[in-house]
Parts: C-alpha cells; sequence; structure tokens
C-alpha cells in the first residue's frame, strides 16, 4: 500500500524557475549547447579572497556546530554592514542567520501566519513568496502592477488590498523579476498607508541592494520611515553581491522578539547554517565593497546590451531595468501575432526547444505573456540568446 502524503504538497506550486533549469541542465547532460538566460545567479565566480576566508575556516577546525542563528562575529560583521550601508541600527539579538534570504523568509512566514491570515504581494513578484506564505497556512494578496506603473505598486492599490486579516506585506526593491527600484518618494507613500494598519508587518527583501543602476543611493522602506522600525524586518544574503549563490548564507534584520520565534523555528529544522560558509560571509560583509561595484558596472553594461536588442524584436517592449539581474520583456504583442503560440510559457518552451535558449515565463511571477531575460551571463552569450529569441518571433509570425 502506498504512503498517504498530506494535502499540504498538493497546494504548494512547484518553482518554474527551477522546473526550466532542470530541464536546461538535461539538455546539456545529453550533449545539446544551451544558451542559459534563466538563471538567477552571476556568472562570475566568488572573489579569489571571500574562497580564501573559506580554505582557511577549514583549515582552522571550523567545521563544528555553531549557534543555531549564527556565529557573532558574523553578526557582528551584518551589524557593521547594516550601519555602514544603511544607516540601521540592530542588536546581536535583533539578527539571525540562515541557509540562504529564502530560509530566512521562509522561517518569518512561519512564525507570522495562523491559518487563513493574508499576506500582500507586489505583482510581478518573485516566484517563491506565495508558495512559503502558503506553507504557513496563509494566503497571499498579489497586487498588480503592469509596465505602465513601472512595475511598481502604489499607496493606494496597497490601501485597497490591507484587510483585517492582513499580517505582512512583502517589498522587493530592487525587483525580481522586474528590476524596478522604489524611489525614496514612493517608499514613503507606502509606508504612510502602512502606519495606518499596525498589524501589518512589513517584510523588506533586500537582496538585490548592491546591484543597482540608479544614480540615487539605495534606500529600504526603514530609511524613508523609520518609524516602522518596530515592525519591519529586513532579509538580506551574500547571494546575489557577492556571487555567493552555492555558499547559501542569508539574514534577518527585526526586532528581537521576531528573531527569538525565527530562531526556535530553525534550531528544529535546518539548525545552524555551514560554519565554512558563516566565515566566508563574514570576511565578504567585511571587505570594501570594489570589488561589487566593479561587477555592477559590469552588470549594467550586459543589462544595456540585453534591454536594447530585446527593445529591436518586433513586439516586444522591455523597460530599463533600475538593478537586479534580469529584464522583464513584454511580449505581448509577439504573442498575439503568432498563431502557434498562445501564453508565455508555450512561448518559452518553443525557444528552449527550437532555440536552445532558455528564459523564464511571466506567469511563473504572476504576470502573463512576459519573459524574464537574466543578462548575468557573458555578452556573447546574451547577443547569441537574444538574437536566437529574434530568429525564433520572425519564423513563427
Amino acid at each position: 500500500m502506498p504512503i498517504t502524503l498530506s494535502s499540504r504538497p498538493a497546494k504548494i506550486a512547484p518553482s518554474q524557475t527551477l522546473s526550466i533549469s532542470a530541464v536546461e541542465t538535461a539538455m546539456r547532460r545529453q550533449g545539446e549547447t544551451v544558451i542559459g538566460l534563466s538563471a538567477g545567479q552571476p556568472d562570475y565566480d566568488t572573489s579569489d579572497k571571500i574562497k580564501a576566508a573559506g580554505i582557511e575556516a577549514i583549515c582552522r577546525g571550523k567545521t563544528k556546530y555553531t549557534a543555531v542563528d549564527g556565529v557573532m562575529s558574523l553578526k557582528q560583521a551584518i551589524i557593521t554592514k547594516m550601519k555602514r550601508d544603511n544607516h540601521l541600527n540592530y542588536q546581536p539579538d535583533e539578527i539571525m542567520v540562515s541557509c540562504g534570504a529564502k530560509h530566512s523568509i521562509y522561517n518569518l512566514c512561519q512564525v507570522l501566519f495562523e491559518k487563513g491570515e493574508e499576506a500582500v504581494i507586489p505583482c510581478p513578484f518573485w516566484v517563491s513568496y506565495p508558495e512559503i506564505v502558503k506553507i504557513a497556512g496563509g494566503v497571499p494578496i498579489t497586487c498588480l502592477a503592469g509596465p505602465e506603473q513601472n512595475y511598481k505598486i502604489n499607496p493606494q492599490q496597497l490601501a485597497d488590498a490591507i484587510t483585517d486579516k492582513t499580517r505582512l506585506f512583502i517589498l522587493n526593491s530592487p525587483c525580481n523579476p522586474t528590476g524596478a527600484v522604489y524611489s525614496m518618494d514612493e517608499l514613503k507613500g507606502l509606508a504612510q498607508v502602512l502606519l495606518e494598519h499596525p498589524q501589518v508587518a512589513i517584510l523588506s527583501d533586500d537582496i538585490y541592494e548592491h546591484l543597482l543602476f540608479t544614480k540615487a543611493p539605495y534606500s529600504n522602506i526603514l530609511n524613508a520611515c523609520p518609524q516602522l522600525a518596530g515592525r519591519t524586518i529586513i532579509i538580506n544574503g551574500v547571494s546575489k553581491a557577492y556571487a555567493m549563490t552555492g555558499w547559501r548564507i542569508g539574514y534577518a534584520c527585526a526586532p528581537a522578539e521576531v528573531i527569538s520565534a525565527m530562531k526556535k523555528v530553525q534550531s528544529q529544522s535546518t539548525s545552524n547554517p555551514s560554519s565554512i560558509s558563516q566565515a566566508a560571509a563574514e570576511f565578504a560583509l567585511t571587505m570594501p565593497l570594489d570589488w561589487v561595484k566593479e561587477k555592477c558596472d559590469l552588470l549594467k553594461q550586459r543589462h544595456d546590451l540585453a534591454n536594447r536588442m530585446l527593445n529591436e524584436i518586433k513586439g516586444c517592449s522591455s523597460l530599463p531595468a533600475e538593478g537586479s539581474l534580469y529584464c522583464f520583456a513584454d511580449f505581448s504583442e509577439a504573442i498575439r501575432n503568432q498563431p502557434a503560440l498562445q501564453n508565455d510559457l508555450e512561448l518559452a518552451k518553443y525557444l528552449l526547444s527550437k532555440k536552445k535558449v532558455s528564459t523564464i515565463p511571466g506567469i511563473a511571477f504572476g504576470m502573463a505573456n512576459h519573459l524574464r531575460v537574466s543578462f548575468s551571463c557573458s555578452s556573447d552569450h546574451l547577443e547569441r540568446g537574444i538574437t536566437g529569441i529574434r530568429s525564433a518571433i520572425e519564423e513563427t509570425s
């Protein structure tokens, strides 16, 4: 007799970003050359100096369990980083280190939601936000913001979405998948709405903070409205800015009582993150930002190339990203003109099977007839990939 599973897995959508990557990997194993424009990670390697810090940790025997919420020296490095980069002050009991930013978000949702309580999530959204909320028993409520709004919700939309069941508002800036960045004034507008709803916690996902292409300095919602400090949880990590995706270190900065609750969840699930990765992350957060800025400049050059080429495709429109690793291109017109293709999912599958170009369909992020195109690869890779997309559109017209 087969094992009877709970109903929980059936309610959770599999990550379409990971499913596309799995198909891409399988094709490569079969010897096919795939041009990957789907990856959410930089193609360049972790800095040699950060690697050396990890190797040194191994050689010095830092291979044991650590405190569940991270070693104190890493927490101190996070505190210093938050003061240096964000002008925000935290104490050690307001910091927790987890196995990636996703893990931090998971822990937070586990301690916030009772069954049926709601999370307001701007759309387009990172694919995991709604599913992590569902796992915790919450209900994701999405606020749609299309290209006419530069993919950013306004205060009225936020106000209309909040109910007496709202427990959390999730804000990601720079945003995955759109690259949209909320300005200080836009953050202040959202903050004014949130001040009227003291039952709502705020999750500020700052993971793309240093991959910023605007001249204005980075700001999160606490910079715009310090009065929200008592109910704001900042999530960050080293994966994107420091090209450390595989090291799996994320962290949360939050009121001590929230961190204490999250620590309980983590203690009974993963326990501490890798001791070696923690040592490398500590070095990364304390080294000068020159390496990060150099890589950001490289990404900006790639972005400009990708965005220009996408806008040269008939029926495609791509707003310039202000940060992150992605262009979020609107293929609505192109798809309308394709008798053989009905939507962005079919387009993404067609590109992968016929042109060996992998992208992520916009529906995975809540917005149909778009494609997320990552510019985290080389310029040559981008040119060949987007040329393949263009030829596919021309062939099926």
